[in-house]
């Protein structure tokens, strides 16, 4: 059976896109087969879990009959799912002309031995006399977000030409350029796409998702297969924050991830006296269960506020919120605890030229306005949304249109000609017959040319 073509949209869908010889390794593993099992909405689950000790197909049709029939929709839903997977193997029997499902015998012999053993963890942590002055649960969280704002601290100064923070690495580099948010022209420092603008006004889990998965893509060139890294990236999702592991438990492979993804705040190295180890933050063990493009997540704390007179009010000491903040609105002055600017017309074109729309913008201040507005309806006032929309829609009235001005026709007849020749295929934008003048597209640029040479030949040939 033709598997069908998955778009990564979360985790579970580029596991699902994995070829079927590299998903069975990947079903080794028991915490890839919890992972699974816990991703799964509750019809598929239910499926799982009923079959899970049954050792022969079960008939297509007879599963048909574990759904009302408002429910069938729901139930081909969750066997595609479960074939994308392939947790569920797919059976034909050509004799009774009928098919059938089974649990794929890895999946289903691992995830018998979690729920009859418990699961195992990944390794154990490192005794409290060795791993000493661990940090707070309250500090690795501050770590996890300096370090995840550093980061995007990056990528906004590279929209500017005043870049004041450090220079990526190689590393983070061809990972930012893969997933189009720098472009990278030689004997230039990188710049800030269109994406990248983008990318930096929307969640944090979904640009942490669009991130990973580029780190994971990328596997292949730096000679890592992608199944082994998936399936410890899972296996980190089920440490225990704030406890520490020793680095020498991991692989060449495993170290080389982690220190890695420490650069985005998924974990915390430390070094005691004679022993390293590394510190998982809620970034590392939320992997399989958060990394998604759903916009169905908690709000972040809210910092912005904005008044009919289109001032903008951020409660924030973050050097990053002032830097999102400049990327559509003019800033005016910064206090401690208080950035103050404001929403011009020339700010949000400036915005609207580097490929933010207008309703992102709205989306982030909404998403992120402060506890004192963010109650009210609509926390951003209706004449500045209006506003920024009508703007967007001022700078989309006049479309940019490739084209070449004919002229200084010798006859009004060759003008005529050309026009009409033009009209037919579909290039004339503009013509002006008093001045035997017109413009057409580029693309229908070589087809003139060739008409009006051909013109000139018959015409020598009638002289």
């Amino acid at each position: 059976m033709p598997r069908v073509k998955v778009i990564s949209r979360n985790f579970m869908d580029m596991v699902a896109a994995l070829p079927a010889a590299k998903l069975d390794r990947l079903y080794d593993s028991h915490f890839i087969c919890e992972a699974v099992l816990r991703s799964l909405t509750p019809v598929p689950k239910k499926y799982v879990l009923q079959l899970l000790y049954i050792d022969i197909a079960v008939p297509a049709k007879s599963m048909e009959e574990w759904v009302l029939s408002d429910g069938l929709s729901k139930h081909k839903v969750a066997i595609d799912r479960l074939l994308q997977l392939r947790v569920f193997i797919e059976v034909s029997d050509s004799r009774k002309k009928e098919i059938s499902y089974r649990l794929n015998p890895k999946f289903q012999s691992q995830l018998r031995k979690v729920i009859v053993n418990g699961g195992a963890p990944p390794r154990e942590p490192m005794p409290p006399n060795v791993a000493v002055r661990l940090p707070t649960a309250e500090e690795l969280e501050k770590y996890a977000l300096r370090q995840w704002e550093n980061f995007l601290l990056q990528l906004v100064s590279s929209g500017f030409e005043e870049s004041t923070s450090e220079p990526f690495s190689p590393f983070m580099l061809k990972i930012c350029q893969r997933a189009g948010l720098l472009s990278l022209r030689e004997n230039e420092a990188p710049r800030l796409t269109e994406n990248g603008f983008q990318f930096l006004l929307m969640e944090t889990s979904s640009q942490l998702w669009q991130i990973i998965r580029e780190y994971i893509s990328t596997a292949e060139d730096r000679g890592i297969d992608a199944a082994d890294l998936i399936s410890f990236l899972f296996e980190l999702s089920f440490h225990a924050t704030g406890q520490a592991y020793n680095v020498n438990t991991l692989t060449r492979m495993q170290l080389k991830a982690v220190e890695e993804l420490a650069v985005l705040g998924l974990v915390r190295f430390q070094q005691g006296m004679k022993e390293k180890w590394f510190i998982p933050t809620k970034l590392a063990t939320s992997l399989a269960s958060n990394l998604s493009d759903s916009s169905s997540r908690k709000a972040a704390e809210g910092f912005v506020v904005v008044e009919t007179n289109f001032r903008v009010y951020a409660y924030s000491t973050s050097r990053l919120h002032s830097e999102i903040l400049r990327l559509f609105s003019r800033l005016e002055y910064q206090l401690p605890n208080l950035i103050v600017g404001g929403i011009t017309k020339e700010s949000l074109y400036k915005a609207f030229a580097n490929g933010i729309t207008g309703e992102q913008i709205i989306s982030f201040l909404q998403q992120h306005a402060h506890a004192r507005v963010a109650q009210r309806i609509p926390s951003v006032p209706e004449n500045v949304t209006d506003q920024i929309r009508l703007w967007e829609s001022d700078k989309n009235r006049v479309q940019i249109t490739p084209a070449y001005i004919y002229n200084d026709f010798p006859s009004e007849d060759v003008f005529e000609a050309a026009c009409t020749y033009a009209r037919d295929i579909g290039g004339l934008l503009w013509e002006d017959t008093k001045k035997r003048q017109f413009v057409l597209r580029s693309e229908s640029h070589q087809e003139m040319r060739e008409f009006i040479r051909r013109q000139n030949v018959a015409s020598t040939n009638r002289k």
